[in-house]
């Protein structure tokens, strides 16, 4: 397999995140190519053939090419056959899929407007009064996490799912704010449940193998 993607990207890290509980490792199981931002290649005729939105992730597994990060992370969980990270029965699956869009249409859709604000725009070019209220409703969806996490020990139930893999992301971009610029930004609220199934996921090596090497 190919994957396409910068190692920055947080829809890239979702895609790395789950091949690494599946455990693929880079190098031997699939490659990647750095592509987006600086690296260039989506603007190619050839990644456009592969992509047409010119964004990453891409995958190609043979013959098959795949983008969409929630949709390569499903296809890469049922593929191999992992019914812990991505269920069968459609309830509990609807359960993780739920998750799944919520983050990236609800959460990541807003925190992308504070973290795109404040980690790559010029500081003379920063609106704060948008990135601040971008912020703080990011904060407002993190308290409908926190508030689940307190009755169970994941997202979607008891065991971690791939649902777990973007929330964890967002939220671990959402903290890094606040910790950077929490002299611009308004007073986190206290998430004591997120805060503590953060530090565990953050623990994982798969976490680790595709974030800490990366501060963005």
């Amino acid at each position: 397999m190919k994957l396409y993607g910068r190692r920055t990207s947080i829809n890239v890290q979702k895609v790395l995140w789950c091949l690494g509980e599946l455990g693929a490792v880079e190098g031997r199981d699939y490659e990647r190519i750095d592509a987006g931002l600086d690296f260039g290649v989506v603007n190619t005729a050839e990644y456009l053939a592969l992509n047409p939105n010119g964004l990453v992730p891409t995958l190609v597994d043979g013959d098959f090419v795949l983008w969409e990060s929630n949709a390569i992370v499903r296809y890469l969980a049922s593929a191999a056959g992992n019914e812990a990270l991505l269920p069968v029965e459609p309830k509990e699956r609807a359960g993780v899929e739920r998750w799944m869009d919520w983050q990236l249409a609800t959460l990541w859709a807003t925190l992308r407007v504070a973290f795109l604000g404040l980690t790559r725009t010029p500081e003379p070019q920063r609106n704060y009064d948008v990135i601040r209220k971008a912020h703080a409703e990011a904060g407002r969806m993190l308290a409908i996490v926190d508030k689940v996490l307190i009755a169970q020990a994941y997202i979607a139930g008891a065991e971690f799912t791939v649902a777990d893999i973007g929330l964890c992301l967002s939220a671990h971009r959402w903290f890094s704010l606040a910790d950077n610029f929490g002299q611009v930004l308004e007073p986190a609220p206290l998430l004591p449940a997120a805060i503590e199934w953060h530090r565990n996921l953050s623990s994982r090596q798969a976490f680790k193998d595709a974030v800490s090497s990366q501060r963005k």
